[in-house]
Protein backbone atom coordinates (compact mmCIF):
# COMPACT_ATOMS: atom_id res chain seq x y z
CA UNK A 1 0.00 0.00 0.00
CA UNK A 2 2.54 2.24 -1.28
CA UNK A 3 1.69 6.19 -0.40
CA UNK A 4 -1.19 5.29 1.40
CA UNK A 5 -2.20 5.12 5.17
CA UNK A 6 -3.87 2.97 6.76
CA UNK A 7 -7.73 1.69 6.45
CA UNK A 8 -9.31 3.61 8.77
CA UNK A 9 -13.61 3.16 9.16
CA UNK A 10 -13.36 1.39 5.68
CA UNK A 11 -12.06 4.54 3.66
CA UNK A 12 -8.30 4.73 2.53
CA UNK A 13 -7.11 7.97 3.10
CA UNK A 14 -3.75 9.14 0.90
CA UNK A 15 -1.26 10.80 1.78
CA UNK A 16 -1.72 14.67 2.04
CA UNK A 17 -5.18 13.82 1.40
CA UNK A 18 -6.44 17.07 2.90
CA UNK A 19 -5.16 19.41 0.16
CA UNK A 20 -7.91 17.68 -2.17
CA UNK A 21 -10.58 17.00 0.68
CA UNK A 22 -12.35 20.16 2.17
CA UNK A 23 -12.12 19.10 5.93
CA UNK A 24 -13.56 22.20 7.58
CA UNK A 25 -16.74 20.80 8.62
CA UNK A 26 -15.15 18.14 11.17
CA UNK A 27 -14.57 21.43 13.01
CA UNK A 28 -15.90 21.90 16.75
CA UNK A 29 -14.24 24.86 17.15
CA UNK A 30 -12.80 27.49 14.73
CA UNK A 31 -10.08 30.13 14.78
CA UNK A 32 -10.70 34.50 14.96
CA UNK A 33 -8.00 36.69 13.81
CA UNK A 34 -8.17 39.57 15.62
CA UNK A 35 -5.43 42.38 15.75
CA UNK A 36 -2.67 40.57 13.93
CA UNK A 37 0.89 41.75 13.76
CA UNK A 38 1.93 39.57 10.80
CA UNK A 39 4.93 37.71 12.44
CA UNK A 40 3.50 34.34 10.37
CA UNK A 41 4.38 32.10 13.21
CA UNK A 42 1.12 30.44 12.95
CA UNK A 43 1.22 29.86 9.40
CA UNK A 44 4.07 28.17 9.91
CA UNK A 45 3.03 25.53 12.57
CA UNK A 46 -0.41 25.13 10.65
CA UNK A 47 -0.75 21.49 10.33
CA UNK A 48 -3.09 21.93 7.24
CA UNK A 49 -1.84 24.46 5.52
CA UNK A 50 -5.09 26.64 5.87
CA UNK A 51 -3.39 29.78 6.86
CA UNK A 52 -1.64 32.86 4.31
CA UNK A 53 -0.95 35.89 4.62
CA UNK A 54 -2.84 38.38 2.57
CA UNK A 55 -0.95 41.66 2.68
CA UNK A 56 0.74 41.99 6.59
CA UNK A 57 -2.21 40.11 8.08
CA UNK A 58 -3.03 36.28 7.70
CA UNK A 59 -6.21 34.64 6.48
CA UNK A 60 -7.92 31.62 7.39
CA UNK A 61 -9.03 29.06 5.20
CA UNK A 62 -12.01 27.72 6.44
CA UNK A 63 -12.94 25.00 3.92
CA UNK A 64 -9.58 23.12 4.92
CA UNK A 65 -9.23 24.67 9.06
CA UNK A 66 -10.31 21.56 11.52
CA UNK A 67 -9.63 24.07 14.25
CA UNK A 68 -7.27 22.45 16.23
CA UNK A 69 -6.10 25.69 17.86
CA UNK A 70 -2.05 25.20 17.04
CA UNK A 71 -2.62 28.68 15.36
CA UNK A 72 -4.10 30.10 18.77
CA UNK A 73 -1.94 28.32 20.79
CA UNK A 74 1.80 29.59 19.08
CA UNK A 75 0.66 32.87 18.59
CA UNK A 76 3.06 35.35 20.42
CA UNK A 77 0.39 38.20 20.70
CA UNK A 78 -3.01 36.24 21.12
CA UNK A 79 -4.36 37.61 17.90
CA UNK A 80 -5.72 34.11 17.49
CA UNK A 81 -8.26 33.19 19.41
CA UNK A 82 -10.62 29.67 19.31
CA UNK A 83 -14.82 30.17 18.98
CA UNK A 84 -17.35 27.60 19.37
CA UNK A 85 -18.09 26.50 15.66
CA UNK A 86 -21.90 27.81 14.60
CA UNK A 87 -23.39 25.23 12.06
Amino acid sequence: MKGKEPNIGGIIYEVGSSAKTKTGSWRTEKPVVGDCKGCKICLQFCPEGAISMKGKKIEIDYDYCKGCGICANVCPFKAITMEIEKK
